[in-house]
């Protein structure tokens, strides 16, 4: 064989090796576990616990049950009537501290409303269950008035108003607190923005508690 054609052959060759070569699929790597400490948040009243990082590698996304559904059509009711009572407020009483609670109250919980219808729309969960039988009240939901108290609630006026509206509302804030930590017993709550919607609620309500826990004081002492 002459040397061209030897040059050509050999080129073909290393040609062909390397095609082959490009064409052999790296084996894939299996991903590395996580190495640093990933701590799963505890429920309230529960501690926090730190995952083992297989248990952490296994983690997805959780989607929402029907208990988060269930806790937000009821949180809508209860919002409901915490704006119906701080809706009393201003024809009642003249006093600044009461005017200004109500009025952060009325803000925020007119925007968790909104917060909430759209969380069902976008899952495409109706805003109210047309199959559900039972009505909300005193006795199915925690911290919600009577008709009877809020009758009485919108009869009062002055210092008997402002005590009758610290001491309900500081009832309804905590039946909200409850409702929050029934959700998370119930196997609810895993879902981010529900999770991160029930913590604001119980975050924020309490605080609320301890300041209207204060004013009431102040009105019975």
């Amino acid at each position: 064989m002459s040397t061209p054609t030897r040059l050509v052959s050999l080129g073909a060759a290393v040609l062909l090796i390397v095609g082959l070569s490009a064409c052999t699929a790296e084996p894939e790597e299996a991903a590395p576990l996580p190495t640093s400490p990933v701590v799963q948040l505890g429920a309230p009243g529960e501690p926090n616990r730190t995952l083992s990082p297989e248990e952490a590698a296994g983690l997805g996304s959780p989607t929402y049950v029907e208990q988060d559904v269930l806790f937000v059509r009821d949180m809508l009711h209860h919002h409901s009537q915490a704006i119906q009572m701080t809706g009393y407020v201003d024809e009642r009483t003249t006093d600044e501290d009461i005017r200004l609670l109500a009025e952060r109250m009325n803000v925020s919980q007119a925007d968790e409303i909104t917060q909430l219808e759209t969380w069902l729309q976008t899952r495409g969960e109706p805003v109210r269950d047309p199959d559900d039988s039972h009505a909300h009240s005193a006795e199915s939901m925690p911290g919600l008035l009577t008709d009877a108290e809020l009758a009485q609630l919108e009869a009062a006026e002055g210092e008997e108003f402002e005590r009758l509206f610290l001491a309900y509302m500081i009832r309804h804030h905590e039946g909200a607190i409850q409702m929050v930590t029934e959700l998370y017993a119930d196997g609810g709550g895993q879902e981010s923005d529900i999770d991160a919607f029930a913590r604001h609620v119980e975050a924020d309500q309490g605080i609320e508690i301890a300041r209207m826990k204060e004013l009431l004081a102040e009105r019975e002492g």
